[in-house]
């Protein structure tokens, strides 16, 4: 099937590059402008009904008509000299607030165009109604409700015209305003990194190039890798897109990026793969025809790169399992991409090398000369000649950075350590007079067991009971639906609703002050973002307890039929897995310790679990496959090893600063710092020091019982499975993938 695929792309080059071309310019145009219609914006939507928040949520969205893509955006309007409101700027505040409320907001026109017919129009009036004065009247308070998915841009630029109609007409009344809340926060935090996500955009496309130029010394090896990703990532979004429509799944508006970002580190590697056994094909056999040797390359590292990327998509489908569906939708789709990638791999790459042929590497005279021994043919003998030596000091920094995990906490709030917006600003001024959660208070829903009518007379000992809890500083009044079958309290907390303090405050003392006053014959459920955040740690933990051993096994099983072996699987998995732990572990040295994070992002572990198993062992994979490759030929084990560094270095090196450059570029947004910085580390801990130092010591220490129960070379009879074509004084002399 491989050597199917391969054998055609590199037969009719043209046709496939051509048809490559067009699926991935138009299927980037359609998924840019259909992905805001499948991703959801709530966290809570991603809890199982099963949870108490999720109960809330329902009971707000069918009895109170809270919709689930509402944005509450909280107006703060005060006095330009800073004087105390009068009674007169009340009723100027509370006249305008009326206007505003009546007045259409219409949204811009996009400033990347787009097909007209696929951009949904959010032009909307908004709901405006006086929330809150201040206890020293210093500013009152308003809430504006926007319905849409605040991730994608139409809904930004919809606020934004929002914000200045509100603020053009405060100011024509002699009044300043200010806007907080989740859309403002989004859009300030949006504008104020755009500059540096571009710049970090930029630098990432650029390394690559140098890296390439330096490898290969060539301008089309420089950059035909990115034309082949930005091709065939298109395609992928566009299959992730069209899948989630087709299923009715709803994505976390991070995982277009996340996705972006892997798609371009791997089909770059995979490239690279193929271009260092492309160019070491041409420069043992001059006298062959490019487009032949093309082909059979790609068909025999075609079969590396599929064992790699299924062992990518294998790990993330263990996230199937997971009762948090911010990670179950997450699984599918980097699964997916990575599958059209491996389609790309053996299609759209094949097809690039037999079309440019030896040109590929012009203007680089490689092909003519034969490379010297440099600092991977050294690294190869020191690893081959002191084994123990590398193995220990491998093992005690991985062990060192492991040391950071003790007192690791999660942390589940937004935007830590992102830049001081205008929002952001606003909150702080609020919170000087008013409770901290009064912009984002915490709900409790009540509703009759027996379908019947709620009075709020019935709720007075459950309300003096709250404002008895420590932490709530006000509670608001009961609120009864239209027909009196459910009824609402909000609490203003005095700590930050997305705050370890808010979450052990709801999910403890509210929630049993909630469970002990209840009216009989009613039932109760907390939420708001700090219950819902509450919630999503339990399913957390109970989502890495078994995501973790699942990917594992899994992973393991592919490997032990990859290998053929029994022990090497499981060094391959103790290695991934010690990388995996100081990666983490130096992550919250770094952000919970070292910057003062309250922890680190919840999702961290289990991401960067995957992506440092599974990519992590991308690179074990080809140094394996090729120790044994080295093992099955005559004389020492060490010897094997030592070629087997030598020839495979120069590959991975480089692939894992294009994979590791590729991750860093998460880290220009707050919101995927940790992210962007933790897997670029794993990374390069996965490439540096697992594949090319540690898992080749404990080869050179074990020698051939690696493989055991076959073990390689060692049988004279038996025809070596080395490269038969390429003489053996050859093979040691160049560098392989």
């Amino acid at each position: 099937m491989i050597r199917a695929l391969t054998g055609f792309s590199t037969r009719n080059p043209w046709k496939v590059i051509a048809v490559w071309a067009v699926l991935g310019i138009v299927l980037t145009a359609l998924s840019s402008t259909l992905i805001y219609r499948v991703t959801q914006n709530q966290t809570g939507d991603f809890l199982p009904k099963s949870y108490d928040s999720a109960a809330a949520l329902k009971i707000a969205e069918d009895q109170f008509g809270v919709k689930s893509d509402a944005n509450t955006v909280t107006v703060l309007v005060a006095r330009p000299d800073g004087k105390p409101l009068t009674a007169a700027d009340q009723r100027r505040v509370g006249a305008e607030a009326e206007k505003l409320g009546r007045h259409r907001v219409t949204m811009p026109k996009p400033k990347d165009g787009g097909p007209s017919f696929l951009l949904k129009d959010y032009s909307q009036t908004p709901r405006v109604a006086p929330a809150m004065m201040a206890p020293d009247r210093s500013f009152e308070l308003l809430s504006a409700e926007l319905v849409g998915n605040s991730t994608a841009p139409g809904m930004q630029d919809l606020f934004r015209a929002f914000r200045d109609d509100a603020r053009a007409q405060f100011t024509d009344a002699g009044m300043r305003t200010g806007f907080t809340g989740g859309l403002a926060d989004t859009v300030d935090t949006t504008d104020a990194g755009e500059t540096a996500s571009k710049i970090t955009s930029m630098l990432v496309i650029g390394l690559i190039v140098l890296l390439n130029v330096l490898v290969f010394r060539s301008v089309l090896a420089a950059v035909l890798p990115l034309l082949a990703v930005v091709f065939i990532g298109g395609a992928a979004s566009g299959a992730v897109v069209g899948a989630a429509m087709l299923t009715g799944i709803k994505l976390d508006p991070g995982t277009p990026s996340l996705i972006s970002v892997v798609l371009l580190g791997i089909g770059t590697d995979y490239l690279l793969f193929l271009l260092f056994r492309f160019r070491e094909q041409l420069r043992a056999h001059p006298e062959r025809n490019a487009r032949t040797v093309a082909g059979e390359v790609s068909g025999r590292v075609g079969n590396a790169i599929t064992s790699a990327a299924l062992t990518i998509v294998a790990a993330f489908a263990t996230l199937g399992i997971a009762s948090f569906g911010q990670f179950r939708v997450l699984g599918p789709a980097i699964a997916v991409s990575v599958l059209v990638m491996l389609l790309g791999s053996l299609t759209l790459m094949p097809a690039m090398l037999a079309a440019a042929g030896r040109k590929m590497f012009w203007p680089s005279r490689a092909l003519k000369r034969e490379p010297r021994a440099g600092s991977a043919a050294r690294l190869g003998d020191l690893v081959a000649r002191r084994p123990l030596l590398m193995l220990v000091a491998s093992v005690a920094m991985l062990g060192a950075l492991s040391a950071g995990l003790v007192g690791i906490r999660m942390d589940y709030g937004l935007n830590h350590g992102g830049p001081q917006t205008a929002a952001a600003t606003t909150a702080t001024e609020i919170s000087r007079a008013l409770p901290a959660g009064v912009s984002d208070p915490t709900s409790v829903f009540v509703t009759a067991n027996d379908g019947g009518t709620l009075r709020a007379d019935r709720f007075d000992a459950l309300s003096h009971a709250l404002t008895q809890v420590k932490g709530v500083g006000q509670v608001g009044k009961i609120t009864l639906n239209q027909d009196h079958r459910a009824a609402r309290m909000d609490l203003y907390l005095t700590t930050d609703p997305q705050s370890q303090q808010a979450r052990d405050l709801v999910s403890g003392p509210v929630r049993d002050a909630v469970a002990a006053h209840t009216p009989t014959g009613t039932t109760a459920h907390v939420g708001g973002t700090a219950a819902i955040f509450a919630d999503i740690s339990t399913a957390v933990d109970h989502d890495l307890k078994i995501v973790f051993p699942v990917a594992a096994v899994l992973i393991s099983l592919i490997l032990l039929v990859l290998l053929r072996s029994l022990l090497a699987p499981m060094i391959l998995m103790l290695s991934v897995g010690l990388g995996f732990a100081a990666t983490l572990g130096a992550s919250t040295l770094l952000f919970q310790h070292l910057l003062n994070n309250p922890g680190v992002n919840f999702t961290l572990p289990l991401v960067l679990f995957l992506f440092v198993v599974a990519l992590g062992t991308d690179y074990n994979i080809l140094i394996s496959d090729r120790i044994r490759e080295e093992m099955e030929r005559p004389g020492p084990a060490r010897a094997a090893v030592s070629r087997a560094v030598r020839h495979t270095t120069p590959a991975i090196a480089t692939a894992g600063l294009v994979l590791a450059g590729s991750f860093a570029s998460l880290a220009a947004t707050p919101s995927s710092q940790q992210v962007g910085f933790a897997t670029a580390l794993g990374i390069m801990l996965s490439a540096f020091v697992l594949s090319i130092v540690l898992v080749p010591a404990l080869a050179a220490l074990l020698g051939r019982s690696i493989w055991w129960p076959v073990r390689p070379g060692r049988t004279a009879s038996r025809p070596p499975q080395h490269r038969a074509d390429v003489p053996t004084q050859e093979r040691d002399r160049i560098p392989s993938y």
